[in-house]
């Protein structure tokens, strides 16, 4: 399964839901020509809660995507709220998982999600957020988000279909990168239930190596339920493509930044804070989604030599999510129809691991 994720798209009810996908998940199907697309689906918590509440609306939200050969094995459920406002940045980490609102959101998420789930679906995967922005964390916040994890593992062993955590370590957060992932998850979570979300712009931007990095996880013991894929814009001498950087810092979300220096990896939290605060002597990683199949030009380029090599390594099936949620804030995006199909053939032409259905 390579689906793309509909984070992309701004809805605040069903109705808007359905709406955008009539808008451009129908016309990337039929670009591609295929007689089924798959989504990697994001439900604002209102609307995951309405479905979760009601079978019937969920046996009718079902029945319309599949009138529109749209299916859904996976979501996403690390936006909580609104992710097209004004400004996101680190709103998008609330609630975390020491908040109540986040466990019961993926709750209703996974309820919703095993009745949307096709019949042939091995398993179906929601992808969360690495518990929560790095600071304030304390040990009663790890205690307290291990438990909630603990009970959310209760609750998806309760289900009538298999449905599978993948926790998604970003830039910033309590797990920053894969390797804090293994080294807080293993031998605290059940690794039947709850894995790893492996998002290939963020392993990027970690400057971590993709096929070390899946021998690590592979080690530990925890399954890669899910990878977003997506690339990160790199840069080889920051300074002199200062310019070309700046058209990518945009208000509405966070752009991590790491600066690769022999010394160690060097951090900023947001674009214009490295400008100001990094030595800008040695590459640089953004977190900023860019669309797989299409080089930024100039001096920037994209890491999808990252994803390629981490989706090979895997080797393996796995649900694949196109996850570039940045088409709105691109500088001269185009279509977005268009801009997600050509992603989604990039992503069959080039990840050629098994994938689950």
């Amino acid at each position: 399964m390579i689906a793309y994720c509909t984070n992309v798209h701004p809805a605040h009810d069903l109705a808007g839901i359905l709406d955008q996908l009539d808008r451009h998940a129908v016309g990337v199907r039929a670009r591609l020509g295929v007689d089924v697309l798959p989504l990697g689906l994001w439900l604002p918590a209102s609307v995951a809660r309405g479905l979760a509440a009601d079978p019937v609306a969920r046996r009718g939200f079902r029945d319309e995507l599949t009138a529109r050969g749209l299916s859904v094995s996976t979501l996403n459920a690390f936006p909580y709220g609104d992710f097209h406002d004004t400004v996101v940045k680190h709103a998008v980490y609330q609630p975390n998982w020491v908040d109540p609102r986040r466990l019961a959101y993926t709750k209703d998420c996974a309820t919703v999600l095993a009745d949307l789930m096709p019949a042939c679906a091995s398993y179906g995967s929601i992808s969360t957020l690495p518990l929560a922005w790095r600071e304030p964390w304390t040990e009663q916040d790890d205690a307290h988000a291990e438990a909630a994890l603990s009970e959310l593992t209760s609750f998806l062993r309760s289900s009538d279909r298999p449905v599978r955590l993948a926790v998604e370590p970003e830039p910033g957060c309590v797990l920053d990168t894969v390797a804090d992932a293994v080294g807080w998850l293993a031998g605290r979570v059940d690794p039947e239930v709850i894995g790893l979300c492996l998002d290939t712009c963020h392993l990027a931007v970690s400057f971590a190596d993709p096929v070390e990095t899946v021998e690590l996880i592979r080690r530990s013991g925890l399954p890669v339920v899910k990878v977003q894929a997506s690339a990160a814009l790199e840069v080889r001498d920051p300074r002199a493509a200062r310019a070309e950087l700046a058209a990518f810092a945009e208000p509405r979300y966070l752009h991590q930044v790491r600066e690769n220096a022999p010394d160690g990896v060097l951090a900023a939290d947001d674009l214009p804070e490295a400008f100001e605060e990094l030595p800008g002597e040695h590459p640089w990683r953004v977190h900023f989604h860019v669309p797989l199949h299409a080089e930024p030009g100039g001096a920037l380029r994209s890491t999808t030599d990252v994803l390629v090599a981490a989706v090979v390594a895997l080797d393996g099936d796995v649900h694949v999510e196109v996850e570039t949620y940045t088409w709105t804030v691109l500088p001269d995006a185009g279509d977005l129809t268009e801009g997600i199909a050509a992603e989604l053939a990039w992503a069959h032409e080039h990840l050629t691991t098994g994938v689950a259905v």
